[in-house]
């Protein structure tokens, strides 16, 4: 990124604090990142072809004012950290599924940041961990943490009845955006892939977190979680563009 585009991209986000390359600001740009840009699949669903590109990335997150999937939003992300003098590295992340298996490789992008000790960032998984977490096994952070199983690193969030359900599992082997093309395309275009047969754009928030989904609008406030029915097309776009300010074509 250009020293044009960073103040761009910290504003979209609205960021106004140190942008030292630390571990403080590592957190904080992360929460900011979270709270304004959306996990939205939305583009999809309208025809758009979603470009595994890191320019195409960072003109729909700041130019556009848009968000996107993991692909997307940790790619601009990882182009905004490097432009502040971070390391940052992309892992490829399996997710895993109900039965325990784990879907394919490159089926998720995270990111790993080198500072004083390695770290996980990602902004691109919809509801998860605000802050990054220290990539060091069997530590709980924000009722999260990663278990190490030979190679693979999974990141585990804690359930209501106290265990532990599996998110997804990183390898450490640094990876290229033009990895991840194959997925990105499967994803925007297969039958198969949950991204072609629901659409959501979901954003956390200081207290909860606003989802709307093909037809309600849920909203979550202090683990109070209140659901409204959308009845038209109207509706739902009466939602988008009050709640995350995106106006649909």
């Amino acid at each position: 990124m250009s020293n044009v585009e960073l103040p761009a991209y910290l504003a979209r986000i609205g960021y106004r604090g140190s942008i030292k390359p630390t571990r403080e600001t590592l957190r904080e740009l992360h929460r900011a990142h979270l709270f304004t840009v959306p996990f939205e699949n939305l583009d999809i669903g309208w025809g758009r072809k979603i470009v595994c590109d890191e320019a195409s990335f960072l003109r729909k997150v700041v130019e556009e004012r848009r968000g996107g999937f993991c692909y997307e939003l940790n790619g601009a992300f990882a182009a905004l950290l490097r432009g502040l003098g971070f390391k940052v590295t992309l892992l490829s992340a399996r997710v895993a599924r109900a039965d325990g298996t784990l879907s394919q490789e490159f089926d998720h992008l995270a990111l790993r940041m080198d500072l004083d000790e390695p770290w996980l960032a990602d902004v691109g998984f919809g509801e998860s961990f605000l802050e990054p977490l220290r990539l060091q096994p069997d530590r709980e952070s924000q009722g999260y943490r990663i278990v190490q199983e030979l190679e693979r690193w999974h990141v585990e969030r804690r359930e209501p009845d106290g265990g532990w359900k599996r998110q997804y599992a990183v390898t450490l082997t640094p990876r290229t955006l033009e990895d991840f093309a194959p997925m990105c395309h499967y994803h925007q275009s297969s039958p198969d892939s949950h991204f072609t047969q629901n659409r959501v754009c979901t954003k956390a928030t200081p207290t909860g977190r606003i989802t709307l989904t093909k037809d309600k609008l849920i909203l979550t406030r202090n683990g109070v979680r209140e659901e409204k029915p959308l009845s038209s097309d109207q509706e739902w776009k009466d939602a988008l563009r009050e709640h995350f300010g995106i106006a649909a074509p």
